[in-house]
């Protein structure tokens, strides 16, 4: 879309408002609105763009530094999917007020880059990405952290822990912990929630293949999103959560993408297939090769199992995640490949045998990642694979890895067990990130900056409720 087309679509849908939206560095969308008088085909803010303070945006600009500029692509625009006032929703691009260069530590920028990259080295003229983005909808949710004081409390009407509880009347249907994968209304109590989410997602412009309800208790859900190239599937998925969350609201619940926000069930992750495409032709496709791969995506799944440990800091990015990242409950700790298994970090599904449909499915990532950085760091990890030919070794199929003696499992490499390991393998190794220019120094040194003093940091100064438990007697 161009911005005459951008003015057509204001005057065609009666826009009264534009939405100017983009992604600080941990993953979520900021925003601000003008009046939709203020953006014209010809105006200048699609020249000059508008300005913002860079230094109120985490991980941004120092206060000294703060002014920036947001670029806006017509590409993007939409009509605002939960807006009761006609909005037109525009992703934006961000720029230096006094390069005129577009900022270093802007999330899309990365992505763009990291196209970009691919396509010089000669590899591939695209690289494709099916997030499988996973969330709970709770009924209520309370937590706080005072001085002398720490707790949260999540519930929802489908919680196998409500199954005594006086609803007047409790109708009985919680779907038991681990037990959620696909039950039918009225265990699925969310059926037509999910649907209204669907719908409004195809109705913005993302293709959906299928919802459905997840493995968890309480309410954990799965929508997920046909494949597209890096930016757009980004784009994308942030829209994605935007459409849940709101429809959610809207309803009286609340969605959350936190990876564990359930003790002892399933954990919400984001499965990221990913292919890389020449034209109409899918580079992973073999039709002799071991599970239709060809030997490109063998090395690029080599580079994905070399890296993993530094993508878990951008794909597995906080001290949450590794609540989910532990073995017994569908985790993907073990690093790995496999057709079928989902125990492997690595898993190539064998639905179809369809040339389009051969891919690669990295298992670790959930979804509080930053999806431009998240994706970026995969991508860059596999063509790190395959420019240096690394062999991922043997697959391992026919066995449940969970199940290992501890000596073969102990021989078996695995993701971080926390967000600090995630990182310090970062700090290690990441000049296959650095390539292209695609991720610079400083914004992997920000992330390891922020991640640490605002996350790590702050966890470790907190007592937590479960101390109390087990030390407050000694």
């Amino acid at each position: 879309m161009k911005p005459s087309e951008v003015a057509s679509l204001i005057e065609e849908k009666g826009i009264l408002v534009v939405d100017l939206k983009f992604n600080d560095l941990p993953g979520l969308w900021q925003h601000f609105s003008i009046p939709a008088s203020e953006l014209t085909d010809s105006g200048s803010i699609w020249e000059d763009g508008i300005g913002f303070d860079g230094s109120s945006i985490r991980g941004f600009q120092k206060i000294q530094e703060s002014d920036m500029i947001l670029m806006p692509d017509p590409a993007t625009a939409i009509v605002d999917p939960v807006t009761k006032i006609p909005t037109l929703s525009i992703i934006c691009d961000i720029y230096d007020p006094i390069t005129k260069q577009p900022y270093t530590r802007d999330p899309r920028y990365v992505a763009k880059k990291a196209g970009d990259y691919l396509r010089s080295e000669g590899i591939a003229d695209a690289a494709y990405f099916g997030p499988e983005a996973e969330f709970f909808v709770l009924d209520d949710v309370r937590f706080d952290q005072t001085e002398n004081s720490g707790y949260y409390f999540i519930d929802s009407i489908e919680g196998d822990w409500n199954t005594g509880r006086d609803e007047k009347p409790n109708l009985g249907y919680k779907p038991r912990y681990k037990e959620g994968y696909f039950p039918v209304p009225p265990h699925d109590s969310m059926q037509d929630l999910r649907s209204e989410m669907m719908l409004k997602m195809i109705d913005s412009g993302i293709g959906i293949e299928v919802h459905h309800h997840e493995v968890a208790t309480a309410g954990q859900a799965e929508i997920d999103m046909k494949f597209d190239k890096l930016v757009t599937v980004a784009d994308n998925l942030l829209l994605y959560k935007y459409i849940v969350k709101n429809v959610a609201k809207e309803h009286g619940k609340v969605a959350t993408f936190m990876p564990k926000p359930v003790f002892m069930d399933n954990g919400s992750g984001m499965h990221t297939h990913q292919s890389l495409w020449t034209g109409e032709t899918n580079l992973f496709f073999d039709k002799d090769g071991y599970a239709l791969l060809s030997q490109l995506a063998k090395w690029y799944i080599g580079g994905l199992l070399k890296h993993a440990p530094a993508i878990c800091a951008f794909a597995a990015p906080t001290t949450n995640s590794y609540k989910r990242l532990v073995p017994g409950y569908e985790a993907p700790v073990n690093l790995v490949y496999s057709m079928r298994n989902r125990s492997a970090a690595v898993r190539i599904p064998m639905y179809s045998e369809n040339p389009r449909a051969r891919r690669v499915e990295f298992r670790p990532p959930d979804p509080s990642s930053n999806p431009y950085l998240a994706f970026s760091a995969m991508l860059m990890a596999g063509i790190d694979g395959i420019k240096n030919k690394i062999d991922p070794g043997e697959p391992m199929d026919n066995v449940d890895i969970f199940e290992l003696s501890a000596d073969v499992a102990n021989s078996i490499p695995q993701v971080p067990g926390s967000l600090e390991a995630a990182l310090e393998a970062l700090e290690k190794d990441h000049a296959f990130l650095m390539q292209g220019g695609v991720f610079t120094e400083d914004v992997i040194d920000v992330w390891i900056e922020y991640k640490k003093e605002n996350e790590i940091d702050a966890i470790r100064l907190r007592p937590h409720p479960y101390e109390f438990y087990l030390y407050f007697d000694i």
